[in-house]
This record gives C-alpha cells, sequence and structure tokens, in this order.
C-alpha cells in the first residue's frame, strides 16, 4: 500500500484537545483517589480482623501502647509505604504484573521494618496481630486491585475509564502498526489521539493516517502533543528520528507533564526476557532466548502430572455423569479420540467428550463453506453436527477434562498452545511451526482471550508469544484466568 492512499483528507476538525487532556487527567486524579479510598478500608479491615482473632473480647494485657493508637498509625504507615513504592504512579496502575508486585513489595518491607523496629526498641505490640494483620491486609489489597482494575478495563473497552491519550510519531507503516498493537488491547489504556509523521509527507490542508488525525511534523512534536491533550508521546520506527533527535525531544518534554516512550520494533517478548545494559550511553536491549528445556520445564512437567492425577480423582463423579448423560442422548461412544500434533510434531490421541454425533466427520464436507473463521481450523456458531448435552458441555468446556488423561501421560500440559490437527500443521510456514516446540496445553492464552470468538492470526499470536515468553508464574495466572473464562462462556461452541 502505497503512503498516497494511507494519508487521506481529514473530514472534519479535531476535538478540543486541551479540554480533552484536562478531562483525561481528572480521571486519572479520580481514579487514584478512589485506590486511596479503597486501600485505606482495606488496612482498616485487616487490622480489625488482626486484633479480633488475636485477642477476641478480651483487653490486650503486657504493652503499654494503646492498640487504638497503633491502629492509626499502622494505617497511615502502610499507605506512606505504599506511594513510597509508586503503587499509585500513573505508569503502573491498570495495566501489568508490576502493580501487584509493588502493593506486595510495600506491605512486606514495611511489616520487615516494623519487625526489626519492634526488636531493636522492645515495643510490645503483639507480633500475632502483627502477623494476622499484615497477611490479610497484603491479600486485601492484591484483591481490591485486581477489582478496580477490572472495573477500569471494562470502562476502557467500551471506549470510557481512565486513559493515557497517545500521540504517535514516526513513519507511516510504523505508526499503523503501532495504532494496530494498542487497539488490539484497549483496556491497557493507550487511546491513540493523533500522529505526527515526516515532514515530507506532510500536505497543507488537514490529514489522517487511517483514521487517526496527522497533527503536525517532527518539527513541532511538543507543540501538537499539547495541542490534542497527548499525555504521551509514542514515538516508533522512522529513518529521520536519529537519536540526537530523539534525546532534543526528550529535553523538550522536560516540565510539560508529557511521557516519552519508545516502541521499538521488538514485540511480543515479555519483561523477564528482556534486559537493558547501558554501553557508552547507549541502552543496549539485550533478549534472552526462550528455555524450551531444563529445571523449570521439569518443575512444569512434574506440576502437570500431579494435578492431572489429583484433578481426575476429585472430578471421578462429575467424568461418571457426563458420560451417562451422552450415553442416554445419542447413539455413540462416550469418549472422541481425534489424531492431534503434538511436541515436536509427534502425533497422539486426544482425548475429548464426544459433543457431535457419530458421522460428523463426514458431514463436515457440506459445511465447509459455511466456516465461520478465517485460517486452517472450521469453526461454526450453530454447528446442526453438535448433540444437546454436547452444547453444554462446549459452553462450560466440560468436553475437555478427558484430556487430563493425555496429561498425565505427557503428551500435553495443563496450560499451552492449542493441540493442532495434522492437516493444519501440514500448512504451517517456518513461524506458526513454532508453536511445536513445546507441549501442547488443555488451556492457554488462546482459551482466556476468547476462543472461537478470536480470528486465526490473533490465535497463533498468542500460542507463539506463549512459546516464547512461558512461565511458571504466567501459567498460574492463566489456570486462574481460565475458570472466569468458562463461566463468561465467551467464544464457546
Amino acid at each position: 500500500m502505497s503512503v498516497a492512499t494511507l494519508l487521506t483528507p481529514a473530514t472534519s476538525a479535531a476535538p478540543d484537545g486541551r479540554r480533552a487532556g484536562l478531562v483525561a487527567r481528572a480521571d486519572e486524579r479520580s481514579y487514584v483517589r478512589v485506590l486511596v479510598v479503597l486501600d485505606t478500608t482495606i488496612l482498616i479491615i485487616a487490622l480489625l480482623i488482626g486484633y479480633v482473632a488475636r485477642f477476641g473480647d478480651d483487653e490486650p494485657t503486657g504493652s503499654e501502647i494503646p492498640y487504638v493508637l497503633v491502629a492509626p498509625g499502622l494505617v497511615l504507615a502502610w499507605l506512606i509505604s505504599l506511594k513510597a513504592l509508586g503503587c499509585y504512579d500513573d505508569r503502573v496502575i491498570g495495566y501489568g504484573a508490576d502493580e501487584y508486585r509493588r502493593v506486595s513489595s510495600a506491605s512486606l518491607r514495611l511489616a520487615g521494618a516494623i519487625a526489626i523496629i519492634g526488636y531493636i526498641a522492645d515495643v510490645g505490640v503483639s507480633r500475632g496481630f502483627l502477623g494476622i494483620s499484615f497477611a490479610v491486609g497484603t491479600v486485601g489489597l492484591e484483591v481490591a486491585r485486581f477489582a478496580a482494575r477490572k472495573r477500569l478495563h471494562r470502562a476502557r473497552s467500551v471506549g470510557a475509564g481512565w486513559s493515557r491519550k497517545v500521540l504517535v510519531v514516526g513513519d507511516t507503516a510504523h505508526v499503523l502498526e503501532l495504532v494496530h498493537t494498542l487497539r488490539r488491547e484497549p483496556y491497557a489504556g493507550y487511546q491513540v489521539v493523533g500522529a505526527c509523521i515526516p515532514d515530507a509527507l506532510l500536505a497543507p490542508v488537514a490529514q489522517r493516517l487511517g483514521d487517526v488525525p496527522v497533527v503536525g511534523s517532527f518539527r513541532g512534536i511538543p507543540e501538537a502533543a499539547t495541542a490534542i491533550g497527548a499525555d504521551t508521546v509514542a514515538v516508533t520506527a522512522s529513518g529521520e528520528l536519529t537519536a540526537t533527535r530523539l534525546r532534543r525531544l526528550g529535553w523538550q518534554l522536560e516540565g510539560t507533564g508529557i511521557d516519552l516512550v519508545v516502541a521499538p520494533a521488538l514485540t511480543d517478548v515479555a519483561g523477564p526476557r528482556i534486559h537493558t545494559r547501558p554501553v557508552a550511553g547507549l541502552p543496549l536491549i539485550h533478549v534472552e532466548a526462550p528455555e524450551f528445556r531444563g529445571v523449570r520445564k521439569l518443575v512444569k512437567g512434574f506440576v502437570d502430572r500431579s494435578v492431572s492425577s489429583l484433578a481426575l480423582a476429585v472430578l471421578l463423579p462429575l467424568i461418571a455423569f457426563i458420560a451417562l448423560a451422552i450415553k442416554l442422548d445419542s447413539r455413540g461412544p462416550v469418549l472422541f479420540r481425534q489424531v492431534r500434533v503434538g511436541r515436536g510434531g509427534q502425533e497422539f490421541g486426544v482425548f475429548k467428550f464426544r459433543t457431535m454425533v457419530v458421522n460428523a466427520d463426514a458431514l463436515l464436507a457440506e459445511l465447509t463453506a459455511r466456516n465461520e473463521t478465517d485460517g486452517l481450523m472450521f469453526k461454526m456458531r450453530h454447528d446442526p453436527r453438535v448433540t444437546r448435552v454436547g452444547r453444554l458441555l462446549r459452553k462450560w468446556s466440560l468436553d475437555e477434562l478427558p484430556q487430563l488423561v493425555n496429561v498425565l501421560l505427557g503428551q500435553m500440559s495443563l496450560v499451552g498452545p492449542r493441540p493442532p490437527l495434522p492437516s493444519e500443521v501440514a500448512r504451517y510456514d517456518g513461524d506458526v511451526a513454532r508453536r511445536l516446540l513445546v507441549k501442547p496445553g488443555m488451556t492457554g492464552l488462546w482459551q482466556v482471550s476468547g476462543r472461537s470468538d478470536l480470528s486465526w492470526e490473533d490465535g497463533i499470536r498468542l500460542d507463539l508469544y506463549y512459546v516464547e515468553n512461558w512461565s511458571l508464574a504466567a501459567d498460574l495466572t492463566i489456570l486462574w484466568k481460565t475458570f472466569g473464562a468458562v463461566l463468561n462462556g465467551r467464544g464457546a461452541y
């Protein structure tokens, strides 16, 4: 696509940017105030629980310090600790794991400081009271932050809620790519409000890059950001933005309250694999290779087999009930065994509860034209081959419970890419084939991000992201989110 087709005249004037910026900053301050009130409430409740659990209805003895003074002082110290570690920083709140890490770190550091001070000064405050209060308070703060974030994400997804107003700077192709990336996850809170492009492409009439208004060139980036109320300037690739010019842009933005972020060409690489190393004043980004073997893999395999064996034992009554329901609903076997491709291209038989009529494969040719997804998969929202019980099983993902046997046998993992069919693998290109570097999973990023509602391209992107950046912590997060995805039922058909 040529530059001429990307750049189109603007059909309407841009809204009052300064007013929009003021509204955005007011929304941000309002959200921070809500967090402070929420944290304060949680801490008060935690201290009350600690007091009741430790002393009950009895008056504390052996302490010269009244707890009616200890509690407010502890709440104030806790809030100061949260503030000191940046738990209310707009660069942290609302997205990513750093917010949770900072909350836990602030709580643990304060607990350690109080323990040391109490030991040195021989302060007679009950250690049981402090231990229970800090344990309940830390968990409560994390849960409250999670609830507040979910509400914020829902608001952002419908175009409301506090978001950062972003001015994207770069070449036209790179600007469009960054805009697409930021809009792919609107709950992250980065709303593109304008773009600055090279001087050579700027026309005397108003322009749009896609649906993004072009508000200036590289010569007036700070002025353009102020005019449209942007609080963030995101710089992407461009041959004209040299290191010297980028450094001067940072100087120009000093004191304006506008953040400068640089979007590297490197995408879909998680933070733990990225390390910045300053060399001769140049921040070099070091990217570690993905880990496909080693101790963490052994631990992952142990956890997979342990959890799957325990789950099979606990869910045995439910499995028996589902098997009976399938048998009574339609003729045919209870289990459906289908050949899938696992790690290293090895084929295996994946087990699922049968949710279709017995001649489903023979009927597929008649339905190919009604495929509702792109790529190599066949998906149909109202597939006539699915049985009555099968629709219920698919809605709640209960048809996948027998895959716990595949996990126990070491053919699959609890978390991983979607197990592909041999016909899909036969048409893989070099990039997509990287999905086969790890075991397929019962659940994964595709499961918690929309399942069948995802396009083929997005599903592959999520699978490749998992392959490149997997970790035990990420697995636990995906397992936790799977429960919400199953209860939601979105994309299950």
